[in-house]
Formats: structure tokens, C-alpha cells, sequence
């Protein structure tokens, strides 16, 4: 296996089996509290990639109110104040730095958590102690220990969670799956997932990686929360935070949630996951990077049934997206189109793309007939988790979904740290037969910080 130098586990994390519990994880069938009969209330936490876009989704759902705005930096909060109670016309909309503060008011149902993956698991967990019910990005959080916690607590509070998969909410995701669960390319064989490589410079901060004091309006110790502490660079906060390993996790988790989440869909894995997971191909920065995740990786994880997922990026043979390959054909689906082997089972269609018009492919709209066995259909992501807050039932991509859909992202950067191959028990979610790779299952909290369910 082709490898450039990697980081040593101390670089990647301070390895401990730390008190943060696996929770067997079971169905949920009981959902709590009645919904709202008044107009849901929100608040809103983070401003940086995804929180803008999700909070004005939800300003432009006439039954939710954005009530409250919480983020550590200054500049941040007043960006979204100004968006939201200038949306509102009025300032009803409160603006805090410390999220508990929020989760602690009784008036607010639900929250959106648009947040560095390092404070996922703590801002959810506190959310579902305090009755409220949850938006969360993707993945589901750092560490699988950790997304074990946030489904345990979920599930423990009654709580109604959406992942911001956003992705099941399109047609063109759901038939391709659908064409996949309802045997109409054959025997399942193979699955190709395919994500992007490198680093891409969101935030603009590429060229400004020395170590500086913290500005004047963000709490960097507070932003770093739970994590190890690290001098400040701003190439590794804001946006680019994701390209470093005590607080995201590269591409691979960047994107996991959406295309392996697919995956899983049409394969009929969403309580389900791998037997083992192995290492293929990794190239890691230097030793020393600033932004120090993989750039270029590839793994393999073994179904039941043998089906085998190549999950990579940085690599041209498997195309960005998810493709599922049968005995009687393919079909293939990512944001940019969707294609099949079979033409009865795709449309065409003609596209622009810059200054031509090229011809392409969508999913068609399937019959009864063909489809025998329906999936969900969102009326749109963000609407179908308010609807889902007032009816009380399941939404498109609950919490024990998203856990599942990004283990095997999880599980595949252990093997390519490790460099070898990993078993795992899906039922009781355990690493089989090596303690080293087990420790990596979660990270240590640093200080006073304990993810507590």
C-alpha cells in the first residue's frame, strides 16, 4: 500500500479509552411530549459554513421563529442577529455566547447545530437533556463513542433528530436508491462511494499559518471546548478547521455523511454497517502540517453478503458519488447527475454546462408497477423536520441513520491510521480483537469538559 508519511497516533489524538460510554443501541418507537401548538421556536447555533444556509431555511418556514443566536465569536453572533432580526423586522432574537444558556430556556423547542465536529456530541446531548429537538450537521459527530452517546441520548429524551443529509430529500438520491432496494439492477454486488480529495481553501486562510494571539472577539478557548489545546493559527479555525484532526476529519468525515448515507439507503443499511474495513491507500501531509488530514484515501468495507464499498477520494476510477453495481447492471447518482446501465431507467435530458449545452441524464419518475417498495419522500429537508417536530414521527434521516451512515468513515480512517485491517461487530458496534484500534474509537476531553448522557 502506497503511503506517504502519516501522522503518529499522538499526533492524531492523546489515545484513551475515555468515560464516555457505548450505549447499546435499540430502535426508537416511543416519541414524547406533544407536539407544539404554537409556532415552533428555534435558536441557532454557529455562523460560519452551514449555519447561515439551514437558518434561512428555516426564517422562510412561516410556523418556525428563530428565537435565540449563540456563537463565541462576536463578529459571528452580530452576523446572525443581523440576518435574523432583520428578517423579522423587530429584535426579538437574543444573542449568547455559552450554548448552555440556551439550551436552558424553556421556551425554545427546537435547536439547529451548525458546529466544528469537536462540538457535536456535547451541544446535542445537552439539547436532548433539555427537551429540545435537534437539527445536526453532518457527521454526526467526531468519534463513533461519541455518536453513540448522541443517539443514546436521543433516544433516551424522546427526542425528534434530522441530519443535515440533506440529500434524501432529492429525487433524483431517492429513486436511484429505490432502483437499488427494489432489485431492478439484479443481486447487489459492489458499491463505489466517491468523495473529494485534497484541501479546499474555504475560509481564504491557506497562506496564514503561524501562530498569533487569538483576535480580541473570538473565545478561542472556548471554541477549542473539548479538544486538545493548540496555539491559534487562523488557517485551522473558521471553515478550515475540518483539514485538522483535533477538531474535524478531512474529507473522509467532511463527506461520509452524504454519499455513504446514500449508500446505506439503497442498500439497505441504515441499522446496519461492515464486518471489516480495510486500509487500501492513504497520503497524509508532512509530518508537522497545519492542515494534516489525508489528502488522497481509499478503503474497503465487507457486507453481509459479501457486498463489498470502495470508499475513496483522490482516485478516478471511483466517481464522485455513490454507485451501486448488480448482476443485471448499475446505477450510479451525485449532485452533478445520474446515470444508469439500463435506459429504461433513466431520462434524458440536456444541461448546461458553462457556455454549451452538453446532453445528461436524471432519474425518471417510476410507476407502482416498478417500484413496489417505496422509500420516504421529503417534502424538502428542513420542512420535513418541522413537520416531523409536530407529528412526532421519524424524520428522513434520524439520528440512529446518521450514526450508521458515517461509522464506516470512522472505522476506515482507524484502518488507514493503523494500517491494517479492522473487524467490527455492526450488532454491538465493537471493534473485535485489537485494543489499539478500540482506543481510537474515542478521544480524550480536555479539562473539565465530560460528555455526560
Amino acid at each position: 500500500m502506497k503511503r506517504i508519511p502519516r501522522p503518529t497516533r499522538r499526533q492524531f489524538l492523546t489515545a484513551s479509552a475515555a468515560a464516555i460510554g457505548f450505549p447499546t443501541i435499540v430502535p426508537s418507537s416511543v416519541f414524547g411530549q406533544n407536539a407544539p401548538s404554537k409556532k415552533i421556536t428555534m435558536a441557532v447555533f454557529g455562523w460560519g459554513m452551514m449555519g447561515p444556509g439551514n437558518t434561512n431555511s428555516f426564517l422562510n418556514e412561516s410556523d418556525c421563529q428563530v428565537v435565540a443566536a449563540c456563537d463565541v465569536d462576536k463578529k459571528n453572533l452580530e452576523a446572525a442577529l443581523t440576518k435574523i432580526n432583520g428578517h423579522y423586522k423587530n429584535t426579538d432574537c437574543k444573542g449568547y455566547h455559552d450554548y448552555r444558556e440556551v439550551m436552558a430556556r424553556k421556551d425554545i423547542d427546537t435547536v439547529m447545530l451548525a458546529l466544528p465536529d469537536n462540538w457535536h456530541a456535547l451541544t446535542a446531548v445537552e439539547a436532548a437533556k433539555n427537551g429540545k429537538d435537534i437539527y445536526g450537521e453532518k457527521p454526526l459527530a467526531r468519534t463513533i463513542a461519541e455518536q453513540q452517546a448522541i443517539v443514546k441520548a436521543v433516544q433516551k429524551y424522546n427526542r425528534i433528530w434530522q441530519t443535515g443529509s440533506w440529500q434524501r430529500s432529492q429525487d433524483n438520491f431517492r429513486i436511484a436508491a429505490e432502483i437499488v432496494r427494489n432489485g431492478l439492477i439484479g443481486k447487489l454486488q459492489r458499491v463505489e462511494v466517491g468523495l473529494p480529495s485534497g484541501h479546499n481553501d474555504f475560509a481564504g486562510t491557506k497562506d496564514k499559518m503561524q501562530v498569533t494571539p487569538p483576535p480580541a472577539h473570538l473565545d478561542y478557548n472556548f471554541w477549542i471546548g473539548p479538544s486538545q489545546m493548540e496555539d491559534y493559527i487562523e488557517g485551522r479555525v473558521h471553515k478550515n478547521w475540518r483539514w485538522n484532526y483535533n477538531i474535524g476529519g478531512g474529507q473522509l468525515l467532511d463527506w461520509i455523511g452524504h454519499h455513504c448515507d446514500i449508500a446505506h439507503w439503497g442498500m439497505d443499511m441504515d441499522r446496519s454497517g461492515p464486518s471489516e474495513v480495510k486500509p487500501i491507500q492513504v497520503d497524509f501531509p508532512p509530518a508537522g502540517s497545519v492542515w494534516n488530514t489525508a489528502t488522497k484515501y481509499r478503503s474497503e468495507c465487507t457486507y453481509p453478503g459479501g457486498v463489498v464499498m470502495t470508499i475513496a477520494g483522490g482516485h478516478p476510477d471511483i466517481k464522485m458519488g455513490t454507485k451501486w453495481i448488480g448482476t443485471d447492471g448499475w446505477v450510479w447518482v451525485d449532485r452533478s447527475g445520474f446515470d444508469c446501465s439500463k435506459d429504461e431507467l433513466k431520462q434524458k435530458i440536456q444541461k448546461r454546462e458553462g457556455d454549451k449545452v452538453v446532453e445528461a441524464f436524471k432519474a425518471p419518475k417510476l410507476g407502482e408497477d416498478v417500484i413496489k417498495n417505496p422509500l420516504y419522500k421529503s417534502p424538502g429537508h428542513h420542512r420535513n423536520f418541522l413537520d416531523c417536530v409536530k407529528s412526532r414521527q421519524p424524520t428522513i434521516t434520524p439520528v440512529e441513520t446518521a450514526h450508521r451512515s458515517a461509522t464506516p468513515g470512522h472505522l476506515s480512517l482507524i484502518s488507514l491510521i493503523l494500517n491494517r485491517s479492522i473487524k467490527w461487530d455492526a450488532e454491538k458496534e465493537v471493534i473485535l480483537g485489537d485494543e489499539d484500534a478500540t482506543k481510537l474509537l474515542t478521544r480524550p476531553y480536555r479539562g473539565d469538559w465530560k460528555l455526560e448522557v
